[in-house]
Parts: structure tokens; sequence; C-alpha cells
């Protein structure tokens, strides 16, 4: 996802890294405990409005078009701009978020790359590469096939993008960048990553050398390395080329802002390798990571979802650390990202939770189900740390009202939103973090355990309900979803209005509901101390001169 108000990070993100966009985490079946694959995506801008974008598949008539709309202008979303149309397919399939009926799955972090080439010539920008893919593809191969094609005939229109996809057996990254101005066409490498591992992206690009002759590892375009030749950008042999060093050469805010999100990823899921620090601070000499790793053991979908809640806890970059973190340990820091002190630079840590996450899910594919009963998307909207994993299968015939394209927007406050309900909480939980998030997390577990508890009886029904009736087990897909969504803003809405009165006014109500005041910590009284306590000393009086008449 590309974001670039107020430009933040100019003279860090060079490269054109996008600072405040997105995460991907992609896991392979040989790396699940129960065999499925994920893809996990959290989409971050500060003027997305968080929706479950819906489609339904369906045949069309020979000489029918696909109109092509802009997703992304670069400083809003869903922009509604026409770009141009193509050819429609004859059959297209039904897309639920970012998960078509057959749980292809398909998602995405911007790199930018170099500056030169961010300004390609064509209609098919990467939000359209990404639905349209799900609309034709049954696989992840094909996905790719689909994706390539498109933006070779008709011309990409957009920065340098990794592509997270996968299908119910493979998961592959697919990065692409134009050609610059003038120059239609695309220039990509796709990756399939091996079984058993996993991998992340985060707004920089990561494939660095692959296997030149080797169709079921890496695939690219033709002119990839001769062009990169003809530029000058590149001049070693062809088995040393990479596509990373070569179209998106790393900055400091690479590093810092996008680099450090894999390490947190990485850092988590395999301790035991130990995976050095000095990467992502730029140290001279540091190796880069690895494209993938195989984590220390099996992940469940919970697993997954815990990884995408982030603050670079117990680092030297987390978040509750330092005074910026105030009272109460807060793990955000408001925009801008950086700023100047005495004329030295100074940034903000970026970590995978953030304030300003439009949705984010984890897609669950598992190919021993038929397509419609398989694919899950466990989705929610606002900040990963703070939201709800629903899951919504990639069956049903309509979203949820909560999560619906037309329930809310972005320019006005709804309580039949999700987002606009989810944010209600989470930014009143940013005024008191470390004791409010308690609360939240007690309702969260709840919620999402249940729902963890709940999805083998609800595959067991569904698939019986499937062998009798496909359309018979979408209704109750459909319906579950819906009452699931129903349910969860109730008690979201419940959970807000009870921190406002546990909260009231810095109180904290106790068990009883009696108000308190509890003492704020000592290490942040400290702090105040230091910076002004000669003026609010308390002192003995004496000495003080008497009235006079």
């Amino acid at each position: 996802m590309r974001i670039r108000p107020l430009v933040l990070l100019a003279t860090l993100l060079t490269a054109g890294a996008a600072l405040d966009a997105c995460t991907n985490l992609l896991v392979t079946k040989g790396a699940t405990k129960d065999g499925s694959t994920m893809i996990t995506y959290a989409a971050d801008s500060h003027t997305l409005y968080g929706e479950l974008y819906f489609k339904p598949g369906g045949k069309h008539s020979p000489g029918e078009v696909r109109v092509i709309r802009e997703w992304d202008s670069g400083f809003t979303f869903d922009t509604g701009k026409v770009l141009g149309s193509i050819p429609e397919a004859p059959v297209t399939y039904t897309r639920v978020g970012n998960m078509n009926e057959h749980q292809v799955t398909i998602a995405e972090t911007t790199f930018g790359g170099r500056k030169e080439l961010q300004v390609p010539s064509g209609i098919i920008d990467y939000g359209s590469l990404i639905y349209i893919g799900l609309e034709r593809a049954k696989t992840a191969r094909e996905a790719i096939q689909v994706m390539t094609t498109l933006a070779e005939q008709y011309g990409y229109a957009s920065e340098g993008e990794s592509f997270s996809i996968a299908d119910p057996n493979e998961v592959w990254i697919l990065e692409m960048i134009g050609k610059g101005k003038g120059q239609t066409g695309a220039l990509w490498v796709a990756y399939h990553l091996p079984d058993g591992t996993i991998s992340a992206h985060a707004n920089q690009s990561r494939i660095r050398q692959f296997p030149l002759n080797d169709p079921s590892t890496a695939i690219y375009s033709k002119d990839l390395i001769p062009f990169a030749r003809e530029k000058g950008y590149f001049k070693g042999a062809d088995k040393d080329f990479s596509f990373a060093d070569t179209y998106a050469p790393l900055t400091f805010g690479a590093l810092r802002a996008c680099e450090a999100r894999v390490w947190s990823l990485f850092r988590r899921a395999a301790p035991s390798q130990n995976l050095s620090i000095d990467y992502v601070k730029a140290v001279k000499g540091a190796k880069p990571m690895p494209l993938f790793i195989k984590p220390d053991q099996k992940l469940s979908v919970h697993d997954v979802m815990q990884l995408m809640r982030d603050h670079f806890e117990g680092t030297e970059f987390d978040m509750t650390k330092d005074v910026g973190a105030g009272p109460y340990k807060l793990p955000y820091r408001w925009r801008p990202m950086t700023w100047k002190v005495d004329g030295q630079e100074y940034l903000h840590e970026r970590a995978i939770s953030t304030q300003q996450t439009g949705f984010s899910f984890v897609s669950q594919a598992r190919g021993w189900m038929p397509g419609p009963v398989g694919g899950v998307l466990w989705f929610g909207v606002d900040d990963t740390y703070t939201t709800v994993y629903q899951p919504i299968s990639c069956a049903i015939t309509a979203p949820p009202k909560a999560f619906a394209i037309g329930t809310g927007n972005f320019d006005s406050f709804s309580w039949d939103s999700a987002f606009w309900t989810f944010n209600f909480v989470s930014n009143y939980t940013y005024t008191r973090w470390s004791d409010m998030i308690v609360d939240v997390q007690k309702v969260q577990q709840e919620l999402e355990g249940r729902y963890l508890a709940d999805q083998a009886e609800v595959d067991r029904k569904a698939l019986e309900l499937y062998k009798q009736d496909p359309a018979q087990a979408q209704a109750y897909l459909t319906q579950r979803a819906a009452a699931n969504s129903e349910e969860l803003m109730g008690r979201w809405k419940k959970l807000g209005e009870s921190l406002i009165w546990k909260y009231l006014d810095g109180n904290v109500r106790n068990g009883k509901g009696e108000v308190t005041h509890p003492k704020a910590p000592e290490d942040w009284l400290r702090c105040i101390v230091k910076d002004h306590g000669d003026t609010i000393k308390m002192r003995k009086v004496e000495g003080l001169a008497p009235d006079e008449e």
C-alpha cells in the first residue's frame, strides 16, 4: 500500500518505500500446525476506511469489458478514477476481501523502488492487479500469470510492489516495478517459498538472487536483467543479479521503518536463530536477512494473529520504554515520524501494530476441503493489536453489514460501521494504554478464543451441507458470519461504554465500582521531577512577610 502524505521520512526513504504502509507474513503449509497456507495483510493508511471488499463472480458475454478503476492514487483510496478498460474474462470468481472462492489469496506492500521508475505508463494499478487476479485465477501460479500478463500487455501503473500470493498448496512472492515514464510493460520476479518456511515483506523489496533456470522455484520477465544492464543498474554476471539491490537499493529508512518489521516477525517465530538486529540498524558489514526462514515450531492461526500484534516488545526498539510512551506506556507515536532538534534528525519506530490500519486479515487456505468451505478469512478492522479477527468464509454470498461497502465511510462516524466502532475503542484506549489494554484484551481473547474453538464444528456442519447442496453450505456460512458480526459489534460498543465509565476523568473504578486515584508510575513521576521539579516541589512555609495594613 502506498502513502505519501506530509513527505514523511523524505530524506530517509529516498528509494520511495512507504513509511506507514503495509505488512505481510507468508506461511507455507509445511510451517502450519494444520497443513493450511496462510497470508497476513495489515492495510495501513491514514486515509483508508476499513471494509470487506466483496464482488460476486459470474459469466460474461463476448465483448463485455472490465473497467479499471484506481484503488490508490497515492493520497486517497478507492478514488474510482477510471484508468481504462480491458476485455472481461468469460468467467469470473467471487472474491471476499482478498480471497476468492478457490482459496486464492493476494496481498501486498509497496516498496517504491528507483524514483525514475515510479512513473510508469499503463492502466493497470497494483490494486487492480490484485482484484482482477482474484477474479480470474484458481491457483497461485495462475494468479501470477494473470497479473504479469496484464501488466505487460496493458502497462503497469504503480510504483514498485511486493505481492503475497497463495493457494492451498503453494505460497509465492511476486515483486514488480515499472519501466519509467513513457515505457509500458513491467519488470518482475516471482519466488516460490520452500515448504516448511515462512517469509515476510514490509515495504522493501526482498527478493535478491534467485535461480535463473528453475521455473519451479522462480520465474521472471524476459527483460528483467537486460533492462537493468541497459540502464546501468547492474554490471555483474547474471547469476549474481539481485532484484532488490538493483531496483530498490536500501536506505536507512527502508531498513529501520520497513525491514525492521520483518526482523521482528522472524525473531519471534524463530528465536533459536538469534537473528542479529545489526542489519536493520544499518551497522556496516551486517548481513541481510534471509528471504525466508523455518519457524522454531509450526504455527496455528492464533500464533499468526499474535505475530501481527507487535510493538518490538523486548527489544531495544521497544516503543513502551522511552519517555515518548508517556505514563501509561503507549507503544504508538503520532506523525510525523521524523523531526529535528538542534539540526539533528530523529525518528520514531514504525511497528507492525500501528494506529492507522484500515483493515487486516489472516487468510487460511485448506486444501483437504472444497474451496468454498476450506477458505477462511480471519478479518478485522483498525489496529491489529486491538482488533478482533472474525472468521469469514470465502463462500459467503453477502458480507456482514458492519464490514460491507456502503455501511460507512471515512468522512463521518457511524455506530453501524465496524471501522468506526473499533476506532472509538482503540483511540480511547490510547489515552491510558497500560490499564485499558487489559480490559480490551479480555474481551478480544474471549471472542477470538470462541471463534477458534467453534471453527471445527462450523466446518463439520458446512461440509455436511455442502455434500447435500453447496448452496445450503453457502447460506449457512453467510448467516454465521452475519450473526458473529452482529454480536461482535454489540460487544465492542459495550466495551467502549464500559471504558468511559471505568476511566472517567482520569479516575479508575475498582472491582466494586468505586472511584479510585492510582498513583502514576514511578518512572514517569521521576521524569516530571527531572524536568520541572524545582517549580513544583512542596516546601515548608517559613519567613513570609506579614500583610501590611
